[in-house]
């Protein structure tokens, strides 16, 4: 649009302009008397990247007037789109009297761009020479955005190129009085005006009064502008006609506001002989602020008006013809991200009724995280997945996020879920597996106890010590049981009792077997001539020997119990994707004292198992007990590499089954076989069998 003014002016200083767009004329210390009725051209511009974010589109490409209209408002426009996230493929500018070279290259730009969406900044009598240039070799569908300029300018409706574009223009006026005034017109009125007369002249092909270089006939007052078939009939269109309706009026009340004065509330005097000041008038044009023929004229302290456009559109009718299509309203004045209205369908390019996608870089889902191309604007990005641990919820998003320490992302990493717990329970097949050994274990120590109660007075229950087999065989029977301690959900209880409960009953099983080791030795060496030592190593004694070690183990539970006993924790570290719930230690000397002094009685009994494995007696269960301990020392030797590498609760598994297996090899290595003579081999459980030097 071109910066020639409408020039309406009361004394020499103050202008009202209906045409003047260029942003410039806004600053007040170089215009400090200018006012106008048209939104400058930095509205504009907003207008068009507002509208341009508003339906999504971040990747566009950028023309322009090489004019001081089209620079301008492009640079305008190219300051808001980057302020809304907006990118540019490119920015191009022309002229009409640029050589056809220069404008074949804006339309190759343009074909071979990736931008869907064009924007143009331009004149209408620049984009009619780039559009028939694009005609001649169309490119591929492109959505124009427009400046009023070219947008709104019905000549440029012929151009199929552009149909579905979309842009702003000014606002639309039926003038009150104006078409019956122009079609009652004399043709003498019409005479009293060049313009109108060359209008007159060339509508009706006559001239109104005689001119040397024409051949024209003479007007003889016949003509009907009413059967006249012209635009000059259709006053529906008037867009800059309004502004100057609305400049007129703006002056007019201004200088109304001078020279008329209230006399009270309810007379107003007017003076109209007054000699106005322009600095009067200029004072009362600050201050304008009413209605007219339904709009709203006031002006801002640039001198600008209420920025207010249509959104139109480039819509076929049922003809096939282009028609400009009002679909809404944009007003400046509005909150934000309400600024626009739409109150009609949009035809896009081509005809299509989808809202086109004009994107560098497709939208990044939730879960994903946007990385820039290098060398590329912000718009033009790849989406990677968030890294292990961490999530993004929201879409086109350039950080991931970790979730809380007891959350882990889901599968799709747009959402932190609770870490599953996980802990050797009863439902899952190893906790029903180890439950089943544990019970049956100790079910098999009390069959075992039945059959010796039940046969206690044969022979090879007396010679095996029968008190300590029992306690034995009871011990056995807990520490089977002990094991289901360490099956659940770790609490409190379950932490101290599982430790100190194996503990305690492994010492008394082991305390037992020493016992009966030593009783195996003695009574050899009692067998020997002048030797009484059985009379020190009696019933008491042996009871003693089991007590006076059990307690130490009871003490050394005791003492990790008060100091610093185990409790539940939440192992967030062994596997990320997941919490194990298990006992901590409290304090690992306490639990490897326990471990230590069980070992420690473990190598002392097979020390003496191994001395007296070869003793003649048929009665000897020092090779049983080498055995048994021999499998009790291998399974807890191989258990703490074990415990120390499993993972979770594999390491709950490891120690009920260094638990069973220990157990299980004590009771088969030294109650299977006197069992299976008890029950199957009734001959050989006799006195004389026992003493025997072959079985």
């Amino acid at each position: 649009m071109s910066v020639t003014v409408l020039v309406v002016i009361v004394s020499v200083s103050l202008q009202v302009s209906h045409y003047a767009t260029c942003a410039c004329l806004s600053d007040k210390h170089q215009y400090p008397t200018f006012f106008r009725t048209i939104p400058s051209d930095q509205f504009q511009a907003d207008a068009l990247a507002k509208l341009v974010k508003h339906f999504g589109w971040t990747w566009i490409g950028a023309i322009r007037s090489d004019s001081d209209y089209g620079n301008n408002g492009m640079a305008s426009f190219l300051q808001a789109a980057h302020r809304e996230g907006i990118c540019v493929e490119y920015s191009e500018s022309f002229y009409r009297t640029h050589p056809r070279s220069r404008i074949q290259r804006v339309a190759d730009v343009i074909r071979r761009a990736t931008a869907v969406v064009v924007v143009a900044f331009a004149a209408a009598g620049d984009m009619r020479i780039l559009l028939e240039e694009l005609a001649r070799e169309p490119s591929p569908p492109r959505q124009w955005v427009g400046s009023e300029a070219w947008v709104t300018d019905s000549d440029m409706l012929r151009f199929n190129v552009c149909t579905g574009a979309i842009g702003v223009g000014i606002q639309r006026s039926v003038i009150p009085g104006l078409r019956d005034f122009l079609v009652d017109l004399s043709p003498a009125q019409v005479a009293a005006s060049p313009v109108l007369t060359e209008f007159w002249e060339d509508a009706f092909n006559c001239r109104l009064k005689r001119r040397a270089s024409t051949d024209k006939i003479t007007c003889d007052g016949t003509e009907n502008i009413l059967k006249l078939q012209s635009q000059y009939k259709d006053t529906s269109q008037l867009r800059i006609t309004n502004m100057v309706y609305k400049a007129v009026y703006a002056i007019a009340h201004a200088i109304h506001n001078v020279v008329c004065k209230e006399a009270n509330s309810t007379t107003l005097w007017c003076d109209r002989d007054t000699k106005m000041k322009s600095s009067q008038v200029l004072s009362q044009m600050k201050r304008v602020n009413f209605s007219q023929n339904g709009y709203h004229v006031s002006f801002d302290a640039n001198g600008d008006p209420v920025a207010t456009y249509e959104l139109v559109n480039w819509q076929k009718s049922k003809s096939g013809s282009i028609e400009l299509v009002t679909v809404g309203q944009y007003d400046a004045s509005l909150p934000t991200g309400q600024e626009f209205s739409i109150n009609k369908n949009i035809t896009w390019a081509e005809g299509d009724t989808q809202v086109p996608v004009s994107v560098c870089s497709q939208s990044c889902p939730r879960g994903t995280r946007k990385v820039l191309q290098k060398g590329k604007p912000i718009c033009c990005y790849d989406c990677t997945s968030c890294p292990e641990g961490e999530i993004n919820n929201k879409t086109d998003s350039t950080d991931c996020f970790p979730c809380p320490k007891e959350f882990w992302p889901s599968a799709k990493r747009d959402i932190c879920l609770p870490k599953p717990v996980e802990f050797l329970s009863y439902d899952e097949v190893l906790g029903i597996i180890l439950a089943t050994f544990s019970v049956g274990g100790a079910c098999l120590a009390i069959v075992t106890a039945a059959v010796f109660f039940r046969h206690r007075a044969t022979a090879i229950v007396k010679a095996n010590n029968s008190e300590l087999s029992f306690l034995l065989l009871f011990s056995l029977a807990l520490c089977f049981l002990c094991s289901l301690t360490f099956i659940g959900a770790p609490a409190n209880w379950s932490c101290m009792l599982r430790h100190t409960a194996f503990g305690i009953t492994f010492v008394l099983c082991i305390s037992c077997v020493l016992g009966k080791t030593i009783v195996v030795l003695m009574a050899f060496r009692a067998t020997l001539p002048g030797n009484n030592v059985m009379k020190w190593f009696g019933p008491l004694q042996q009871r003693m020997t089991v007590v006076f070690f059990t307690l130490i183990q009871v003490l050394i539970c005791t003492l990790w119990l008060v100091l610093s006993p185990p409790f539940p924790i939440k192992n967030l570290t062994t596997y990320k994707e997941r919490i194990i719930l298990e006992c901590a230690l409290g304090s690992a000397i306490g639990f490897w004292a326990v471990l230590g002094y069980i070992g420690l009685l473990a190598m002392f009994c097979f020390v003496l198992a191994v001395l007296g494995r070869k003793l003649p007696d048929n009665f000897n269960e020092a090779k049983l007990i080498t055995f048994s301990m021999l499998i009790f020392c291998a399974v807890w030797i191989t258990f703490i590499p074990a415990y120390v590498s499993s993972p979770g609760k594999f390491t709950v598994a490891v120690e009920i089954f260094a638990i069973l297996a220990s157990t299980f090899g004590l009771i088969v290595c030294i109650f299977v076989p006197k069992c299976f003579i008890i029950l199957f081999r009734p001959e050989k459980n006799t006195k004389k069998c026992m003493m025997s030097k072959n079985i």
